[in-house]
Order: structure tokens, then sequence, then C-alpha cells
């Protein structure tokens, strides 16, 4: 539906979220703790959850410890196993939603197709595939992994077998005795080759970079810990800050000093020796860069697909795609059924390229010129904006979730505190943000992101930090736990 037509009277709400993951049913809740009733999230899937609705690839499961990754205001005790798997992640943000009256503010099937900052109105005019409404403040919680990136190479439109994206898993579609070709070799592949391995006739792995590997030691929870975990709240907060404190620890080597690699990097080469037998699959799985230079993978179970008679890694990388296999940079013709794509995301949701502020520039036209935010939830050029986990509010060595929580609190601080001051528009100025970006560019010259020898979407085109906050967790939270009314330029 297009914009609302002159002289007609748009569905009006105090606040319209974009997304419901963890970022907008937190946002959400937190809003409604608050006392802001008129709330509004749009999704455009068909059902809450974010990423965990959207990825269903075998043996799809998160990477930090379950503890961890949860609500700390809605903590689970009954989680089946140490690293939640998405189904069950999945459950429990439908449970948080429904438990904290929020599910009934999620408009589903509703995808934002444009939002403009209106200065004269002082309004947020939004469309969206359901029709448009305005809103007084807009709030984005769109996810930085919804999109599906794929790879670049001559013939892929020739291919004439199966092919699709983890990101869009085809589960119409039986592997049983095809010849798969899985190309990249990030979290996803990491995690769905070695559920795919034993069902194909010839698995043919392509890598560009080995991932750094290190143990996971996943395993299911015991009855007796679920019920130690119910009955003593204590137990499970220590659980939780044990874990916190464990993972806070790869900041030693993303910014500390690069130096401290080497027992992790230990705990990787360990991993290798002991699940791989053959020395020549050895080197091709080894990594040739700084780990933490991208980001390292917890797996018990990767590596030993690897090892299986029925797989080849191949690293000399595509020449071309043909209607029936891969050829190599070598010459080498590959025949394959089906392509696979593990080829990660965007790193800027589409939906960045539909939110324009007061100069009519895009999120997404400003973030690939420079990654930018203040505390990566509000921009200059965007009033009556905040979102989640912009540039420089991501955290290379810690739960999203608790980022998420900094920023959840920061936002609803903020509109808080414009309740309170009879205050109608806000925006970061435009000095306070230079300052803090050129912060964290200092801060980020040193970090192993930068100087560890690979590429990522930890950094940009150009070679900079492409939004990572440089620094520990508990510094941010520190950062963003009242809103600087000073940083702000604020009216009525």
């Amino acid at each position: 539906m297009s914009a609302v037509e002159p002289g007609a009277v748009a569905e009006h709400h105090g606040i319209v979220v974009l997304g419901a993951g963890f970022g907008g049913i937190g946002l959400a809740i937190a809003l409604r703790q608050a006392g802001f009733d008129d709330v509004v999230v749009l999704e455009r899937a068909a059902d809450l959850g974010g990423t965990w609705q959207a990825n269903t690839y075998p043996g799809c499961a998160c990477d930090v410890p379950s503890q961890l990754y949860s609500y700390s205001f809605a903590p689970n005790p009954d989680w089946s196993r140490t690293y939640g798997r998405q189904p069950e992640i999945l459950d429990y943000l439908r449970r948080v939603a429904t438990e904290h009256d929020v599910v009934r503010t999620i408009r589903l099937n509703t995808e934002l197709t444009g939002a403009r900052w209106d200065e004269a109105d002082a309004v947020w005019r939004i469309d969206t595939s359901r029709g448009s409404l305005t809103a007084d403040y807009f709030l984005s919680a769109a996810g930085i992994f919804a999109e599906a990136k794929y790879p670049d190479l001559p013939g892929l439109d020739s291919f004439t077998g199966t092919a699709f994206h983890s990101l869009h898993w085809d589960h119409d579609h039986d592997l049983t005795s095809e010849r798969v070709a899985v190309i990249g070799t990030g979290a996803s592949a990491v995690q769905f080759i070695p559920e795919i391995q034993p069902q194909v006739a010839a698995l043919t792995v392509f890598q560009r970079s080995a991932p750094w590997i290190v143990p996971r030691m996943d395993r299911p929870t015991l009855g007796v810990e679920r019920s130690l975990l119910r009955r003593l709240p204590l137990a499970q907060k220590a659980v939780r800050g044990t874990w916190y404190g464990l993972i806070e620890s790869f900041g030693l080597v993303g910014f500390v000093d690069n130096r401290f690699r080497h027992p992790f990097e230990m705990l990787g080469r360990l991993q290798l020796l002991r699940q791989i037998r053959d020395p020549r699959l050895r080197r091709k799985a080894t990594p040739d860069y700084v780990i933490g230079c991208k980001r390292a993978i917890f797996s018990d179970a990767y590596l030993p697909a690897l090892d299986k008679d029925n797989v080849e890694v191949v690293t000399d990388g595509i020449a071309e795609v043909r209607p029936r296999s891969i050829v190599t940079r070598d010459g080498d013709e590959i025949e394959v059924d089906t392509i696979i794509y593990g080829t990660g995301f965007t790193p800027i949701p589409t939906a960045f390229e539909r939110i324009t502020g007061r100069d009519g520039r895009s999120i997404a036209e400003l973030y690939y010129e420079e990654p930018q935010t203040y505390l990566g939830t509000a921009m200059a050029g965007f009033p009556n904006f905040f979102c989640t986990l912009g540039p420089f509010g991501a955290a290379g060595n810690q739960s999203a979730i608790f980022m998420l929580e900094s920023q959840i609190a920061y936002i609803v601080d903020a509109l808080s505190t414009l309740r309170a001051r009879g205050a109608r528009r806000v925006e970061v100025r435009r000095e306070t943000q230079d300052a803090f970006v050129g912060e964290m560019e200092r801060r980020s010259a040193d970090t192993v992101w930068l100087t560890g020898g690979c590429q990522t979407y930890y950094t940009t085109a150009d070679g900079r930090n492409a939004g990572l906050y440089p620094s520990w967790s508990f510094e941010y939270r520190r950062r963003t736990q009242r809103f600087d009314a000073e940083s702000y330029e604020m009216s009525s």
C-alpha cells in the first residue's frame, strides 16, 4: 500500500518498533513496564523470533550457552542442553512474549516498505505491506543476520540442480545419496555439515579460509541440575555469571593484546590434532590468521565430519559453476546435484535502505559511507529514532543479549526522560556522535579484527572496524546505564 493520501488521517501510535526478535520483544516488554502502552511491533515474518524463526537448517543452535543467551529478567532453569537449539530458543521467545503480554502488540506478516521523518509534523511516516501509519518515535530492532548473502560466481545462474541458502533451507528436498557442494565454512555451515554428512553420497566443502574451531563441550542438562536451578535462583545467576566471565575473556585477544591469543589458539590446535587423522586435511583445516580476527566457532562435530570418507575439502577456489558441476581454479570439475550456500549474511538489513532521516538519506547509505551511530543506539539526522546493535553497539566477546539489554534500558530511559520533561523531539548532537565514532576508530586501530590477517564482516571494505565495540561489555553497560540528555538536542 502506498503512503497516506493528502488529507487522509493515518493510524497513529506513540511508539513503533521494527522487528520481533530478541531486541523487539525485549523493547516491547521494557516499554510496557515503563508505562508506555501505545506500542506497535512490526514483523515481516509469519511468526515472532527474528533469526530464530528464520533459520531452520539442520543443527541450528546458538553458539553462546543458553544460561547467558536469554533475558536476565526471564531466566530459564529448564534448558535441555548447555547450548540451546533453534526450536527450544524459539519456544523460549514465544513463552516470554506471551507471559509478558506483548504478543498482542506484534503485527505479523507486516513488512516495512518505507519510513521517513517528517520534520514539519515531527512524526515518522511509515509505510508497510499492510498499510501506513505514523509514530512519535520509531525504534529499530531489525537483526543484523536477517538477509542471506550469496557468492558472486560466474555461471551461478546456469546451475540446473537444486540450490539454496542455509537461511532458506529447502526441507522438501531430500539430500539422501546426493552429491552435495557446500560453499562457505561460516558458523551456519559448521553446524549443518555434520548433520547432512551421513546422509549424502559425496560432500564437497568449498573453503575460502579455515575457521578457528574450539571445543564446544555441549551436553544435555541433568534433571537434578534443572531442579537445583529452579529452587535456587542464585545458583542460576552464578552459572550465568561464570559463562559471562569466560566469554568476556575473549576480549583479551580482541582488543587488549593479541599475544593473549596463544592459549585460545592452543585449544584450536589441540582440537585439530584430536579430531583429524589425515595430516593433509589437517593442514587445510588450519587457519592462517590470528584467532579472533574473525568469529571463532565452538564445535565438537565439524572437524570429525570433514575427516569422513565421503567428504572432500577444496581450497583451490571456484572458477565457474556449470549446469551440473563446479569447476575449481585449478581446472578440476566436480559433479554436484545440490549446492548449499553457507555464505552468511549481509551486514546491513534491507530495512535500513528504506529508512530515511531528515535530509532524505537512508541509514544504509550512511553506514556504507562510514559505520556511525552514538553508542550503537542513536544517529544524528534521525530525530526520535533509536536502534539496537547499531555500529559500535555489538560485541565480539559477549552475548548479544547482554548488549541488547544495555541498549533497551538506555532507550527506555531516554523516552522516559522525554516524557518527564514534556519534550517531543530528540536527536543526538552531531559533535557527540562524531566524537564517539572517532573514539571507536582510535580504539580499534590495534585490535585483532584489523590486524589479525583476515577478511570478515567485522571490517569494512576499506579495512575499518565495521561496528564492534572495541572494549569490555561491562564498560559499555556503564556508559549506557542512564540516558545522557546533555548529548542530545531536545525540544517540545
